[in-house]
C-alpha cells in the first residue's frame, strides 16, 4: 500500500514540483494551497508525509506545524521555506517537524530530506518506546508467585514457623488480636443471620443454609487476611508440639489466652448488636431469629455438640491450611471460602461462634423480653447452658477436630521421623 503524502503551499508551482517528485517516489500525494484546508485533511485522514510552507497569506506555518504535530503525531512533517534562517530552522524543529528545506530546491534535495526526516522520525519512535519500556520496569510492583505451596511444605510451615511465632509473640499483641478475632467471627454470625433470618419460608431450609454458610465465610476471611488470632486456628499448633518446636505447656497457655481474647471480642460484638436496636429489623424478626439460634444451640446433647465441634474445626482448620498455601490474596478468599460455607451450612458447631450467637440470644431474651421459639423451654437459655452445655463440649470437639484431624494427621503423614534400618 502506498504511503500517504499531504503537501501545504500557496505556490502552485511548488505544489506540482513536488506532486511530481513524490509521486514518482510511490508516495499518494495530495497537494492544497490553504493551510484551513490542510488542517481538514490531517483531521479527516492520515498522512505518512507532511510538507508545509513556512509563509503563506494570513498564516504563520510555524503554528501550522505545530498544530499539524498535535493532530497527528504520527506523522513526519518537513518545513520547507523561500526565507531560511538558523532560527526559524530550530523553531520549526521544536513545534515538530523533523527537517527543514529552504527553496528553491532540487528534487534530490528534497527526497532526500524526507528521507531523513522518515528516518529520524522512526529513531525517536524507537527511543520513546525504550525509554517507556525503562519506566514501566522501574514502577513495577513486585507480584508473588502463583504457585501455590504444595501440602508438605504446608506442614513444615505451620510447624516450624506459624506455631513457633505464636508462642514467641508478645502477649499483648496476642491479647489484642484475639479480641479481633472474637469480633470477626462475630461479624460473619451477625451478617448470615441478617441475610438468612427471613428466607427458609421463600427459598427453602437447604438453600438458607447454603446463604447463612456463604455470608458466615466473611469472619474467616477476616481473621486470615486482616490478620488475628482465632482460637480454633491455633489448634494447628498441635503440630508444633508433636514436631517438638514448641512444649505443650506454652501453647496450652497461648491457648488459654486466645480463648478469653476471643470470648471478650465476641461479647463487644453482641453487645454493639442489642445496643445498635438492629435486633429489631423486620418488626423484630431478626431478633427472634436470633434467639432462636440460641436456643437451639443450648439445647444440643453433650455428645452432639462434642461431634458437631470436631466437624466443624475438621473443616475450619483445612480452611486455614489451603488459605497457607495460597500466595495471593484471591486464592485466600476462595480457599476460605467452601469450607466455611460447608461447615455452616452442615450445621457443625464452632465454639468461638457460638460466644456471639448465644451471649446475643440471652441479651435479647433477658433485656429485650424477646421469645424464643415455642418448642424450647424458656428457662434453657442461661450463662450456666451456655458454658456447660455448649461451650465445653463444642470447644473439646474443635480442639480434637483441628488439632486431632489436621494438625496430628498431616504431622504424621509429612513431618513424623522415619526409623532407621538397621542390620
Amino acid at each position: 500500500m502506498a504511503e500517504r503524502m499531504l503537501i501545504i503551499d500557496d505556490e502552485e508551482i511548488v505544489l506540482e514540483s513536488c506532486r511530481r517528485i513524490f509521486s514518482d517516489e510511490g508516495f499518494q500525494v495530495v497537494c492544497t494551497t490553504s493551510p484551513q484546508e490542510g488542517l481538514r485533511l490531517v483531521s479527516d485522514s492520515s498522512f505518512d508525509v507532511i510538507l508545509c510552507d513556512w509563509k503563506m497569506p494570513g498564516f504563520d506555518g510555524m503554528d501550522v506545524v505545530e498544530e499539524l504535530d498535535r493532530r497527528s503525531p504520527d506523522s513526519v512533517v518537513v518545513m520547507i521555506s523561500g526565507y531560511p534562517t538558523v532560527g526559524r530552522a530550530t523553531e520549526a524543529m521544536k513545534r515538530g517537524a523533523m527537517d527543514y528545506v529552504a527553496k528553491p530546491f532540487t528534487p534530490e534535495e528534497i527526497v532526500e530530506a524526507v528521507k531523513k526526516a522518515v528516518k529520524r522520525k522512526v529513531t525517536e519512535e524507537k527511543k520513546a518506546i525504550g525509554r517507556f519500556e525503562r519506566i514501566i520496569k522501574s514502577v513495577e510492583f513486585p507480584v508473588p508467585s502463583i504457585e501455590d505451596k504444595a501440602p508438605k511444605t504446608i506442614a513444615e510451615t505451620v510447624a516450624s514457623t506459624v506455631g513457633v511465632g505464636k508462642v514467641t509473640s508478645p502477649w499483648l499483641t496476642v491479647f489484642v488480636l484475639g479480641i479481633l478475632a472474637g469480633t470477626y467471627i462475630g461479624f460473619g454470625g451477625l451478617l448470615s443471620t441478617t441475610v438468612t433470618f427471613d428466607l427458609a419460608a421463600k427459598v427453602g431450609i437447604g438453600f438458607k443454609k447454603f446463604l447463612a454458610g456463604s455470608a458466615f465465610s466473611l469472619g474467616l476471611m477476616l481473621v486470615v487476611i486482616a490478620g488475628s488470632e482465632l482460637f480454633t486456628g491455633n489448634n494447628l499448633m498441635v503440630s508444633s508440639v508433636m514436631a517438638r518446636e514448641i512444649t505443650l505447656s506454652t501453647m496450652s497457655k497461648r491457648w488459654a489466652l486466645v480463648y478469653v481474647a476471643n470470648f471478650i471480642g465476641s461479647i463487644v460484638l453482641a453487645l454493639v448488636f442489642y445496643f445498635s436496636g438492629l435486633w429489631k429489623t423486620g418488626n423484630g424478626a431478626l431478633g427472634a431469629a436470633a434467639v432462636g439460634i440460641a436456643f437451639t444451640k443450648v439445647n444440643l446433647g453433650f455428645i452432639e455438640a462434642l461431634v458437631r465441634g470436631i466437624g466443624c474445626n475438621w473443616l475450619v482448620c483445612l480452611a486455614v491450611w489451603m488459605a497457607l498455601a495460597a500466595r495471593q490474596t484471591i486464592g485466600k478468599i476462595f480457599a476460605i471460602y467452601f469450607p466455611i460455607m460447608a461447615f455452616v451450612a452442615i450445621g457443625f458447631e464452632h465454639c468461638i461462634a457460638n460466644m456471639y450467637f448465644i451471649p446475643t440470644g440471652i441479651f435479647l431474651n433477658h433485656w429485650a423480653g424477646v421469645a424464643g421459639p415455642a418448642a424450647f423451654d424458656p428457662g434453657s437459655l442461661s450463662w450456666i447452658s451456655f458454658l456447660w452445655k455448649n461451650l465445653l463440649p463444642v470447644t473439646i470437639g474443635n480442639i480434637i477436630g483441628g488439632g486431632v484431624f489436621v494438625g496430628m494427621s498431616y504431622w504424621g503423614a509429612y513431618l513424623r521421623p522415619s526409623k532407621s534400618i538397621s542390620g
